[in-house]
Formats: C-alpha cells, structure tokens, sequence
C-alpha cells in the first residue's frame, strides 16, 4: 500500500486529525500546550459533570469504532451515587482491517486523547480508567506512558486535579493481540485475565456490569478526542459541523486519511476528487464502507432510501453507489454500516470470490468460536 500521509484538501474540516503530519509538531506536552492544549480541561473542570453529559448528547456524537452508539446516551447509563466505581476504558485494539486512524492520533497526537479521557471521567465520575491497546502496538505505548508521565507532572492526572478535588488515574493495558478484544466485553474479559469471549447482553451490558461487574464506559480512542472539542465549542454547535476520520485503501489513486463532516460528501466524491480516482482504465466495482466487517456494496447495484422533502414528508429515492453519503444513517439504510471508518476500494481487476474468501479465512482465524454462527 502506498504512503497513507496526504496533504487536506480543500473539502476537509479536520479536527480530530488537526495536528497529524503538521509540520512542526511533536507529541510531547510542550508543543501541545502552545497550541491551547488543556484549555478545554479547565473549562470542563469548571462545569457540573451532567452538563458536561447534556452537551455530548446534544452534539450527537455517535462511537467511531463500530455500531455508532450515541455516545451521550451511554454515559447516561451511569448512575450518580452508586456503591460501585465506575470505570472508563479507551479501546485502542484498533484490528479492523482496513483501519488505521487511531494509531495515527496516539503516535502523533496523544494529548488530544488523553485530554478527552480526562474529562469523560470527569463527566461520569470515573477515578480510574484504562487505555487498552493491541499488543501489536508497542511503539504507540511507550508514547502514551510517556504522556501520561508528562499529565501528571504538569497535573493533569493524579491526585486534586487543577485544584478541582476530582482524582484520576490512567494505566495503559496492553493486550495480546486478539481481534475478538475489539468487542468490548471481550475486552473486557481479557482485563480481567480471561479468556476474551464477549459477554451475552443482556444483562452483561458494560455501563451496568462492566469491568469487575462495575458500571463501565467503553469508547474508542476518536470518539474520546471528540470530547474536548465538544466542550469547547458547545453540543449544539458541534453538532453541525461534527467529523469523522475516514481510511482509504485499495484500488485509488490516493491512499490515505481525511476528515470531513459527517454526511458531508458521497461514496464516488471520496473515490474521484479525493483519492484521484481509480487506476487507470479501471471500473468501480465494490466498496467495504466501514471495515472488513461491514457489509460490501456492490457498484452494479441501486440503493433505495428514504429523504426528507421540504414539506417534511417523507420521499423513497433509488440512487448508486457513488451517490450515498458516507453517515451512520445512509450507510444503514443501503444495509451496511459506517463502521470503524476504513474504506476499501475494489475496482473491476478484483475478484470478489478471492476478496470475499480472504475475509472470512481471517475471521474464521479470529472468531473466539464462542457462538454458533462463527463455529
């Protein structure tokens, strides 16, 4: 695969992706403190935690590593007051073929990640947390043990944060290499020194019956960056101009990453007029548009999808491929998913029994084996 560093174009709003392969930066606390790094902390530590939880909610933020489940509502799950801890788990077992965001921001930017865990657990009470990441990343946890001993220095983490009385801890845990621990009761499984079998829910809900059977948050590592900027610019605001990382790969011109709003462009402008294209001569015929485990689209196909008129009723439209928006809703509706963000790219040179069977001999290299489908 070709270098994934691209220069933004013009189209981009990048956020989240701000910093990676600026040039200039570092990923050590300096630089990120010159550039307003844990302003938006000391804004938070200021608020009341709901209202910290009232505008994650109001943004929309949705989790960037799989389902898209409201970020918001999770949080809600967790009870003030309760008898148990609560804990809060960064999942950075980014394994999903196709994907590689995460390892960007942690190599690059992991600041910006570690202050969008800190007031998370701020906002749902977490005193511990815990960065779980895929053991085949030892480089990226060097670098988050050493911005974790520049946190604390500065601090940021310990004991009576900013003066505040909220004490927190971060530990990096890293795993073993499974791809099942990107679940995240699996992950969790493996925390406790399990076998990494995902839990059946209900009643193993994490937010219930987490880590240790206590309330547990579960995020990836670009919906917890997401938190910092949310408080910055406020749920509402955010809300309309909120991103989502993008990873090309396969038959484009132009690998790489990007980011642009949610919703803000369609599946043939990310492939023509960001990626250059396909190879010369060459035809679209698939794309996977949210990793290995989302469902492929077929170019040959036309999607049916309901749109809102200006009257507000509602109006069935029949469109291709090139034209559905990449957004958790759309991606939905055509019968796939927005995933993990990894968009790969067949054109008509593949050979979808050969692409098909690769998958699944690494799934059936993967699957715990748990449930009867996988068996």
């Amino acid at each position: 695969m070709a270098s994934t560093t691209r220069t933004a174009h013009p189209r981009e709003k990048r956020i989240i992706f701000k910093n990676i392969d600026r040039p200039g930066w570092t990923n050590d606390i300096g630089c990120y403190l010159g550039d307003g790094g844990y302003e938006d902390l000391k804004k938070a530590i200021a608020m009341n935690p709901q209202d910290i939880v009232n505008e994650v909610k109001a943004s929309g933020l949705r989790g960037r590593g799989g389902a898209g489940f409201p970020c918001g509502v999770k949080w809600g799950f967790i009870k003030p007051g309760g008898s148990k801890p609560v804990y809060l788990i960064c999942n950075a077992d980014e394994s999903e073929p196709g994907t590689f965001k995460d390892r960007y921001i942690i190599h690059q930017d992991p600041h910006q990640l570690l202050e969008g865990m800190i007031i998370s657990c701020f906002a749902v009470n977490a005193r511990l947390a815990y960065i779980y990441i895929r053991g085949e990343f030892p480089l990226g946890a060097k670098i988050l043990e050493r911005a974790l001993a520049e946190a604390r220095e500065r601090g940021f983490l310990g004991k009576n944060i900013l003066g505040s009385g909220f004490d927190l801890e971060i530990y990096v845990f890293r795993g073993a290499g499974a791809y099942i621990c990107g679940e995240e009761t699996g992950l969790i499984e493996s925390m406790e020194g399990k076998r990494p079998y995902p839990r059946i829910k209900p009643p193993y809900f994490p937010a219930v019956l987490g880590l240790y059977m206590s309330p547990t948050i579960v995020n990836n590592v670009e919906t917890l960056c997401h938190v910092k900027h949310i408080v910055r610019m406020g749920g509402a605001e955010y809300s309309k101009v909120g991103t989502r990382v993008l990873c090309v790969s396969g038959d484009v011109q132009r690998q790489g990453y990007c980011e642009f709003e949610v919703g803000g462009i369609t599946m043939g402008e990310l492939i023509y007029d960001v990626c250059g294209g396909l190879k010369p001569g060459r035809t679209l015929k698939a794309v996977i548009p949210g990793g290995s485990s989302a469902k492929v689209l077929s170019a040959k196909d036309r999607y049916k999808i309901k749109k809102k008129q200006p009257d507000g009723s509602m109006a069935e439209n029949e469109i291709g491929l090139e034209d559905v928006a990449i957004d958790f809703d759309t991606l939905a509706a055509v019968g796939s998913m927005a995933g993990s963000g990894g968009v790969i790219v067949m054109d008509d040179s593949r050979d979808m029994v050969w692409a098909l069977n690769n998958i699944n001999e690494f799934y059936a290299h993967e699957s715990c084996g748990q449930c009867t489908p996988c068996r």
